[in-house]
């Protein structure tokens, strides 16, 4: 990068590429009139629904009388006394929408994401509308039955509307005139997972181009065969007008700091997105966070979705209510199954395990006895397939998650929650920091009684690295929505449930 007589800058020497900045003007100019095209279609299609549902309510005579909570006959309740109503209504909706990120680039080519969205947002709008009536006690008084059936009408209308918008945007020209160029600056094994991801995900608004060396002028890891190298650092000016580049991703940092500094100030003198990878954090980078001491900025993992404290109380309102309603609903069967293991086994019915919880903490955890007295005299160790230990009666309790239940009890005493990774044994951990990557970092929230990674299959005696990969992703994705997933799906999901 330097010469006899001074420095050398090649990208601050090269001139700027011809229409640089209308090419990516004319990119984000069609993101934007798409999104606008969205917003304006969910704003005409909440109407449609919210009509359909005063119809369906009042006029379709479907609904019997008494469930529409009015005495006059519904036949007379017009439009002109719900007018208002619904375009509050439809403004709630789309502001609930708007909120939620859905007229967003990330969402325009995802039908999937869009769906999740827009079940979210019309079912929060449900609580809310009918929360909102009743505070501010409209006049006429919104009819619940009104409420019910708007909510169903716009989810329908909603699912034809949008799919026929999806089939419109996402696919052909149209989707590669929204996607945006991406070019590697540099080659290593974080660029190969975030290539692969792209690669395969259509919904991404992103394209990769190729890659380019880095600025130090090489690769860290050479790039797979169908990822296009498209020529040297040096002539990054004039390959980014041929390939009509949108984006350049940093991902070597082996480049000294001016070196960087001077890519950056290119990519914004040519309107350019300039992101780095960040390879120095390989776990919970959405709690990535740019903030500043003293006016320095510095970079780190500020905050996950359960450090914040209304998560927090959100969560363990769950967990107090889901807890009572459990050891309620569960004590005849904790009866009926402690009496069969009681049966073939005689002995303690229940099992108390050291296991490791929040911030290391260790705590007592409750079972039901699965297996034959004295099973662990060997030492810790897990279950495996016909594991020999096991009782007869253990193997159904295993299967169905019934040997679990007690644990109700950790969950109201506060030392485990509903849902999160799953609590192991201390003198096992103590082998497991070191040898797998990143394993201490699950234990940053309270275990639970059933998790991510055991609704997918990673239970027994299965590949600690995954299991270990899927918990993190809870953490940094979690949500009140994806707990209620989890639950419900660890009543079908039994997978090496030994």
């Amino acid at each position: 990068m330097s010469e006899a007589g001074g420095d050398f800058h090649p990208l601050a020497e090269a001139g700027p590429p011809a229409e640089a900045g209308t090419r990516v003007g004319h990119r984000h100019f069609r993101v934007d009139v798409f999104n606008l095209a969205a917003l304006v279609g969910d704003s005409l299609m909440a109407l449609v629904g919210l009509l359909i549902g005063f119809w369906l309510r009042f006029h379709s005579g479907w609904m019997p009388t008494r469930w529409i909570g009015l005495e006059t006959d519904p036949s007379l309740v017009s439009l002109g006394d719900y007018y208002r109503l619904i375009a509050i209504g439809v403004g709630f909706l789309i502001a609930t929408f708007m909120y939620l990120r859905l007229y967003v680039t990330h969402n325009l080519l995802s039908i999937r994401r869009v769906a999740f969205i827009v079940l979210k947002g019309t079912s929060f709008w449900l609580v809310a509308y009918l929360g909102l009536s009743g505070a501010l006690k409209f006049e006429p008084a919104i009819s619940r039955g009104y409420v019910l059936c708007s909510f169903v009408s716009v989810l329908v209308v909603f699912a034809v509307w949008r799919s026929i918008f999806h089939r419109f945007t996402a696919t052909g020209a149209l989707a590669d005139g929204l996607r945006q160029q991406v070019v590697f600056a540099g080659w290593n094994s974080e660029t190969q997972r975030m290539a692969q991801a792209l690669l395969g995900d259509t919904t991404q608004p992103y394209r990769v181009t190729g890659c380019i060396p880095s600025p130090s002028g090489h690769y860290q890891d050479e790039p797979p065969h169908h990822i296009p190298r498209l020529g040297g650092y040096d002539k990054l000016a004039t390959l980014i007008r041929v390939h009509r580049v949108d984006v350049i991703v940093l991902a070597d940092l082996d480049a000294d700091m001016e070196q960087v500094v001077e890519l950056s100030n290119f990519c914004e003198r040519e309107m350019i997105q300039f992101k780095v990878i960040p390879s120095y954090f390989q776990i919970l980078v959405s709690g990535l966070q740019l903030e500043t001491i003293s006016d320095v900025p510095i970079m780190g993992v500020s905050e996950l979705p359960l450090d914040r404290l209304p998560n927090r109380i959100l969560k363990r309102s769950v967990d107090i209510v889901g807890s009572l309603v459990g050891l309620t609903l569960s004590a005849p069967i904790i009866a009926i199954a402690g009496a069969m293991v009681y049966w073939e086994s005689p002995g303690p019915v229940f099992y108390r395990q050291v296991r490791t919880g929040r911030n290391g903490r260790n705590f007592e955890i409750i079972k039901i006895r699965s297996m034959g007295l004295n099973a662990e005299k060997s030492g810790a160790q897990w279950a495996v397939k016909n594991d020999p230990r096991r009782l007869r009666i253990g193997a159904f309790l295993r299967e169905w998650n019934i040997d679990e239940v007690p644990q109700f009890w950790n969950v109201l005493t506060g030392e485990m929650s509903l849902v999160g990774p799953r609590p192991e044994r201390p003198e096992l951990i103590a082998n497991f920091k070191f040898q797998i990557p990143h394993y201490n970092a699950r234990h940053s929230c309270k275990p639970g009684i059933t998790g991510w990674a055991q609704v997918n299959g990673l239970r027994g005696d299965t590949s600690l690295v995954e299991r270990v990969r899927f918990d993190l992703w809870y953490l940094e994705n979690w949500s009140l929505w994806l707990d209620l997933q989890i639950m419900l799906q660890t009543f079908f999901k039994r997978d090496n449930a030994y």
